[in-house]
């Protein structure tokens, strides 16, 4: 069985995942998992539930090295478990195939693309930031905006009598707000404060 792995860092109002899924699908893979993750994160939930899925034989694929991961070691990690599960493993153009004996060259060759990728998130962090920085150093404000009683969204105001009636729920509310739980929990305090 061929399954694929996609990632990206941020949610998909700031990234799309769909070009990923696409090249896969015209590889001919159809069980897909996919998350909003950062690479660098080791306990992924999709990714651990494909580790935990596959089998001797299977393949795992992914349109590059960043996509499964941004770390070195985890990478390391990952072709250990390749030999030990004697499992492909699909990185664009690059087949490693760990059903047999892996070659020298090509782990080498596997090992040195992790380390681009993770230097790569190393130089875009650095960018950030910088650039963070930058914007500091000319006033600007960073981060998210603060929220005050006075300035709560009016999606929420519209909304927070329903969930104050018991007609929706947190998540409900948070969905309606398009927002995340936890941020309509700070609103819920603030505004019932």
């Amino acid at each position: 069985m061929i399954y694929g792995y996609c990632r990206c860092s941020t949610d998909e109002t700031k990234q799309d995942i769909t070009r990923q899924e696409r090249e896969l699908k015209a590889f001919g893979i159809n069980k897909i998992y996919w998350e909003y993750e950062s690479g660098t994160k080791s306990d992924r939930e999709q990714l651990n539930i494909l580790l935990n899925t596959v089998s001797s034989g299977d393949t795992i694929a992914a349109t590059e090295v960043s996509r499964i991961t941004r770390s070195t070691k985890q990478l390391c990690d990952i072709i250990d478990f390749a030999k030990q599960k004697h499992i492909k493993l699909i990185f664009g153009s690059f087949v490693v195939d760990c059903t047999k004996e892996l070659d020298a060259m090509t782990e080498g060759m596997l090992k040195m693309m992790g380390v681009f990728a993770e230097i790569e998130r190393n130089v875009i962090s650095q960018r950030v930031k910088s650039g963070m920085a930058n914007a500091k150093a000319k006033g600007k404000a960073i981060g998210r905006p603060s929220i005050s009683l006075d300035n709560l969204p009016d999606k929420f105001i519209k909304h927070y009598p329903k969930y104050r009636q018991g007609i929706i729920n947190q998540s409900e509310l948070a969905r309606l707000c398009d927002c995340t739980r936890q941020t309509v929990s700070k609103y819920i305090k603030m505004y019932e404060n």
